[in-house]
């Protein structure tokens, strides 16, 4: 029985498969671009390598794309095939599982899955990773931080210990340790130079406790930690754009949208995602962002039936919004409703927070501010579950803050700023200051 990096049993029997399995899961632990290559190359050599299958099925999920589910059905096929044939230890099993369990609507049976594998094999930062991922999906801070923290002492000396740092990072940033997660990110990118989820777990730090410049500086200073990256290197440079902004650095923020975060005109939602809630920050802080939303809500409003991601049918929406496409805008209203009506994990996020976020998206866009900001307020509580982070998710929040202050709710308003500022350790941003500034002057004006 060979083992792979992780220290954990692989049924391969090739060495040069076992050193492709291997950069596989380096190149994914690290958001390189070789993932697909590497995964490739060992189903090539094994066709009935069952894990080989399970993997490109979650991977397929991930990527929170309807179209992607068809593959990760014939993948899942796939798999219980190959283990017919082939057999599989018990983690390879239990892969196939939890891909089995996904494709049924249960990604917490997916996380369950993995956290088994955990238990018998504490160094198989691949299935660690992976639990983290879709507990990232689900919103799952608490459970993140939980499950990493069960196997870092299993981790230490290990190859891909520094990986492992890195998503201790981003847990304890998630659940408010800020000053924790910054050392275990930065401790992290030591041991893995090339390890951009932690290196952006450290830039999440500096974006929440208001410190822009360090955040800045961390990114220019660790390229090696994130130019390597897949689309992921979109998301960092998107990172560096909210810090730009919390200086008031608007014309730079601009320039890196154009010249990196939208330099490539994709439609993975993640980088449509970094891109409407870029242009909606700016738009609130007043700068004009011409046509750059047209683009935007080309792509979206092919996606108003996709409803694999509460968090992109979000994103997606305020391309829309903000770009008048008032049928597409419709027809994604419609398919909430019809998907909140279903039974299952996902579908329940549909039904809260998500309908009554999208009915305040909608209503911002339709200047109907008071209704916006009592939706998207009456959403708030639930808004950890559609996934993301507190930062991708903060774009949320400053639009209930603005749509608050529009229609004059200065105390409601003030109250959620006040939360917002709490969540931060104390941290007052650039957002929060001019928010609250923009109170107390409304304040002072005489009623007529």
């Amino acid at each position: 029985m060979m083992h792979d990096i992780c220290q954990a049993p692989v049924s391969l029997d090739d060495p040069a498969l076992v050193k492709e399995w291997n950069g596989m899961i380096h190149a994914f632990l690290a958001h390189g671009t070789a993932t697909p290559t590497h995964l490739g190359a060992v189903l090539s050599g094994a066709p009935h390598f069952a894990m080989g299958f399970a993997a490109k099925g979650l991977f397929s999920i991930m990527m929170g794309r309807k179209e992607l589910w068809d593959v990760a059905h014939q993948a899942g096929k796939d798999a219980v095939a190959a283990l017919a044939v082939a057999g599989g230890n018990t983690r390879e099993r239990l892969w196939v599982r939890a891909l089995g369990e996904w494709l049924d609507g249960r990604p917490s049976g997916a996380i369950a899955a993995m956290e088994r594998v955990l238990a018998e094999h504490p160094t198989d930062t691949l299935s660690a990773k992976v639990s983290h991922a879709i507990r990232f999906i689900l919103g799952d801070g608490v459970g993140m931080r939980r499950s990493i923290e069960n196997v870092l002492d299993a981790h230490k000396g290990h190859a891909l210990e520094g990986y492992v740092h890195g998503c201790h990072a981003f847990t304890l940033e998630e659940t408010g340790d800020y000053a924790a997660a910054e050392a275990a990110g930065l401790k992290g990118l030591q041991l893995a130079t090339d390890d951009a989820w932690g290196l952006h777990a450290v830039a999440h730090v500096y974006d929440m406790t208001a410190r822009p410049d360090a955040g800045i500086a961390l990114i220019e200073n660790n390229l090696s930690a994130w130019d390597h990256c897949n689309n992921f290197r979109y998301h960092v440079w998107w990172h560096k754009a909210l810090l730009h902004l919390d200086r008031g650095e608007n014309d730079i923020v601009l320039a890196l949208y154009d010249q990196q975060i939208r330099a490539d005109k994709t439609d993975d939602y993640r980088d449509i995602a970094n891109a409407t809630s870029l242009l909606m920050r700016l738009e609130l802080e007043g700068t004009q962002v011409a046509d750059r939303w047209d683009e935007l809500a080309d792509f979206a409003q092919h996606r108003t039936d996709d409803g694999c991601l509460v968090f992109a049918d979000l994103h997606y929406q305020l391309a829309l919004g903000a770009a008048g496409r008032d049928d597409a805008q419709a027809d994604m209203t419609a398919r909430f409703a019809i998907d909140a009506a279903r039974q299952g994990e996902m579908p329940a996020r549909v039904a809260d927070p998500g309908k009554s976020a999208l009915a305040g998206l909608n209503a911002f866009a339709e200047g109907r501010y008071d209704a916006a900001f009592r939706d998207l307020a009456s959403a708030r509580p639930g808004m950890q579950t559609i996934g993301g982070s507190h930062a991708q998710r903060d774009v949320f929040e400053r639009m209930t803050i603005d749509a608050g202050l529009r229609a004059g709710l200065y105390d409601a308003t003030e109250t959620l700023i006040e939360d917002r500022i709490a969540r931060r350790a104390g941290a007052i941003d650039r957002f929060a200051a001019t928010r609250l500034a923009s109170i107390q002057d409304a304040r002072r004006i005489p009623a007529q």
